[in-house]
C-alpha cells in the first residue's frame, strides 16, 4: 500500500460481498432520472452519467478503484434503522435525515441547495411532508453545510462544533479561490464521466455544481458529553477537533442505538492532507478519537453510519471496524516520526512505509481519496514543515527558472523529449513525468514536451488507485491539451451572506494589493446601524487591519450603511445606501487597492 496503489489490481468483487450488501441495504427509492437541474436548467448533479461503473472494468482503471465507484454510485433513499435514513449517491456526501416528533432533522446538507432540496423531496414522497425541524453540521467542510439553503430557511434551530463558523471561512473564504481551482484536479468535476474520464474520488463520486450556501448555526456544541434534544431526538456529541476538519464532531443516538462517526471513520484511508489544500490534521489526535468513540459508544451500537459512504450494521462488526480504523492512523502516525528520527525524509519515507497486512487486507483500509504516501507526506510536513535539512534545498530556483537550468544542462528540450520517451517506454512514468514536467516549465508552447507529458499523465491517471490521484494526473493530461476551464471568480451571495462583519472584512484584507498600498495611509470608520456598532478599517504598510469598536483616533471617513449595504459594495454593485461624513475619495482609493482572485492559474505550466 505505498504511493496510491497504481501496481495493485485489487480483489475481485466476488471474493467479498459485504460492501456491496451493505450498500444496497435499506434502499427505499432511486431519484429517477439521477439528473438534478438550478432554477435555469442548468444540471448540476448527473447521477445517471456513471451507468458506465456497471460494466467490467476497462484496462483505463485501477480495478479496485472501480470497484469502490460502484459503491460510491449506488443513489437514493435509504433507510439504516428504524427513523433514521439516508440520501446517498445525489452528492459527493451523505444527507441524513432523522425523524424526530414533529418533523424532520437533517444532517450535513449535501454541498450545494439544488441536491439537497431533491434529496428532501425524495424523502418526503416516501415518508411524508414532514417539516425540517433542525439541522446538524458536524463540520467545517463544504460538503457538510452548503446545500442548507435547501432544507430550510434557518428558522430552526442548526447545530455545529464550537469554532465552525471561524473553520469554514477560513477553508471556504480566506484560501477559498486557490482550493477552488485545486479542487478541479482534485475532483475531476470538468473531467467527462466514463472509463477514459472521472469515475470517482473514492470519497464519493465528485461534487454537486449547484449553489453553495451558508446558514449559520445558533447552538454551539463545545464539549464531549453534551446532550440536545432537538424535536424530541436526543443527541450525545463527542468533540473532535482537529481530525478530518478543524472542528468536528461524532455523536451518538442512544433511542436508536446508532452511531455518526461524521468523517472520522469512511469505508477509506482518508486524507491528514487533501490534494486541494487544508491544514494539516492530526493523525495522532484522530486514532485517540477512534479509539473515545469505541468506549464511549461503539458497544451500545448496532449500527455505524457515516457522512460518506454505507453504514456498517452488527455491534462486533462496527467495533472491528472502528478498532481497524484507529491502528490504521495510529501505525501511520508513529512510523512516520520512527523514520523521521532515523534521519529519513519525507519522499524517502513515502516510499518506504507499508501498512501492516492485517490492515492492508481490509479494504476499508485502502488509499481511495487519501493515501499511505501524501498522508506520510502531511504527517513530516505537520512536525518538521517543508525543509528537509538539506542546505542544497534551502534556497532553491523556482519552478521555471530551475527548469530552463535542468534542459539547459541535459541538452535542450528536444533532447529532454527524447530521454523522456525511453524512461517511459522502460515503464518508468514517474521519472518520464518529472523529464517532461521540465520541458514544460522550460519551454510551455514545445508541442511534443506537452503531448508527451499529457500521455504519461493518462497512463499514470489510468493506474491509480486513489480517486483524486487519477483525477490529478487526468486533468492535467487535460488542461495540456485542451487549456485550462473557465471558472466564476466568486464564491457566491450564498457563503458570502452568512459571514460576519468582521470576517467579510478579513476577506478584504487577504486581496489588498501589499505593494500597490504601501504608500496608502488613512482610517475609515464604518458605522453598521442594523449591528449598533462600528468597525474601523486602518490601512498602513500595505496591511488593512480591523478593529470592532475603536475607542480613541479619528478617522478620516466615516460610511453609515448596514451588513447588506456592505455586501452588495463588495460585490461591485455600488454605494447606493450609504451615508459618506469625511473624504469620500478614501472608498474608491481602498477598492482600488483590492485585488480580483484569478480562478484559473497556471498548474501544470508556469
Amino acid at each position: 500500500m505505498t504511493g496510491n496503489g497504481a501496481e495493485h489490481s485489487g480483489s475481485s468483487e466476488s471474493t467479498d460481498s459485504t460492501d456491496f450488501a451493505n450498500a444496497d441495504r435499506g434502499l427505499i427509492a432511486r431519484l429517477e432520472p439521477g439528473q438534478i437541474r438550478d432554477e435555469n436548467g442548468r444540471v448540476v448533479w448527473d447521477a445517471d452519467a456513471y451507468g458506465f461503473l456497471d460494466e467490467e472494468c476497462p484496462d483505463t482503471a485501477n480495478p479496485s478503484l472501480w470497484r469502490q465507484s460502484r459503491l460510491c454510485a449506488r443513489q437514493g433513499l435509504f433507510e439504516v434503522t428504524e427513523g433514521i435514513y439516508q440520501i446517498r449517491g445525489l452528492d459527493l456526501s451523505n444527507m441524513t435525515l432523522v425523524e424526530g416528533d414533529q418533523g424532520v432533522l437533517v444532517i450535513d446538507p449535501l454541498v450545494s441547495a439544488e441536491p439537497a432540496r431533491a434529496g428532501l423531496e425524495l424523502y418526503r414522497e416516501h415518508r411524508g411532508d414532514r417539516p425540517v425541524t433542525g439541522v446538524v453540521y458536524s463540520h467545517s467542510h463544504v460538503d457538510h453545510f452548503g446545500g442548507v439553503g435547501g432544507v430550510t430557511d434557518g428558522m430552526v434551530p442548526i447545530l455545529a462544533p464550537a469554532g465552525f463558523m471561524e473553520h469554514a471561512v477560513a477553508e471556504n473564504v480566506h484560501a477559498g479561490p486557490a482550493m477552488a481551482r485545486r479542487s478541479l484536479f482534485h475532483t475531476g468535476s470538468h473531467l467527462e464521466p466514463g472509463p477514459r474520464g472521472q469515475i470517482g474520488v473514492g470519497l464519493g463520486q465528485t461534487s454537486s455544481t449547484g449553489a453553495v450556501t451558508l446558514i449559520a448555526p445558533n447552538r454551539d456544541i463545545t464539549r464531549t458529553g453534551q446532550e440536545e434534544v432537538v424535536d424530541g431526538v436526543r443527541i450525545v456529541f463527542q468533540m473532535t477537533p482537529g481530525t478530518e476538519a478543524p472542528t468536528e464532531t461524532n455523536f451518538y443516538f442512544p433511542e436508536h442505538r446508532a452511531l455518526c462517526m461524521a468523517e472520522n471513520a469512511t469505508h477509506n484511508l482518508h486524507n491528514l492532507l487533501t490534494l486541494r489544500g487544508a491544514p494539516v490534521r492530526d493523525a495522532r489526535m484522530w486514532s485517540r478519537y477512534l479509539d473515545e468513540a469505541v468506549e464511549l459508544f461503539a458497544h451500545e451500537s448496532d449500527v455505524l453510519f457515516a457522512s460518506h459512504h454505507w453504514p456498517t450494521w452488527g455491534t462486533e462488526n462496527l467495533v472491528a471496524y472502528l478498532r481497524q480504523q484507529r491502528d490504521l492512523y495510529a501505525y501511520l502516525h508513529d512510523q512516520t516520526l520512527r523514520l523521521i528520527n532515523q534521519g529519513l525524509v519525507a519522499a524517502e519515507i513515502a516510499e518506504h512505509l507499508q501498512i501492516p497486512p492485517g490492515l492492508a487486507g481490509e479494504w476499508h483500509t485502502r488509499g481511495y481519496y487519501g493515501s499511505v504516501s501524501h498522508n506520510v507526506k502531511a504527517i513530516y510536513q505537520r512536525y518538521m514543515g517543508w525543509f528537509d535539512g538539506n542546505p542544497a534545498h534551502l534556497w532553491e530556483h523556482p519552478p521555471q527558472e530551475a527548469a530552463r537550468r535542468y534542459v539547459d544542462c541535459m541538452g535542450g528540450v528536444d533532447e529532454v523529449v527524447r530521454r523522456a520517451d525511453e524512461y517511459r517506454g522502460h515503464g518508468d512514468l514517474r521519472f518520464a513525468a518529472t523529464l517532461l514536467n521540465h520541458a514544460v516549465f522550460a519551454e510551455p508552447e514545445h508541442g511534443r514536451a506537452r503531448a508527451a507529458l499529457a500521455g504519461v499523465y493518462e497512463r499514470l491517471g489510468f493506474g491509480a488507485e486513489n480517486g483524486t490521484w487519477r483525477n490529478s494526473y487526468l486533468q492535467g493530461a487535460a488542461e495540456l491539451r485542451r487549456g485550462k476551464p473557465d471558472l466564476p471568480s466568486d464564491l457566491g451571495s450564498g457563503m458570502a451572506a452568512a459571514l460576519s462583519v468582521g470576517q467579510l472584512f478579513e476577506s478584504v484584507a487577504i486581496r489588498i494589493n501589499g505593494p500597490k498600498a504601501w504608500e496608502e495611509s488613512f482610517v475609515i470608520d464604518w458605522v453598521f446601524a442594523d449591528l449598533d456598532t462600528t468597525y474601523r478599517t486602518t490601512l498602513s504598510n500595505g496591511a488593512l487591519t480591523t478593529r470592532e469598536k475603536p475607542r480613541r483616533g479619528e478617522p478620516q471617513l466615516t460610511i453609515t450603511l448596514n451588513k447588506f449595504r456592505l455586501l452588495r459594495l463588495l460585490a461591485g454593485k455600488g454605494t447606493e445606501g450609504m451615508a459618506f461624513a469625511g473624504d469620500r475619495a478614501l472608498l474608491d482609493r481602498l477598492l482600488d487597492l483590492v485585488d480580483r482572485p484569478d480562478p484559473t492559474f497556471d498548474v501544470v505550466t508556469p
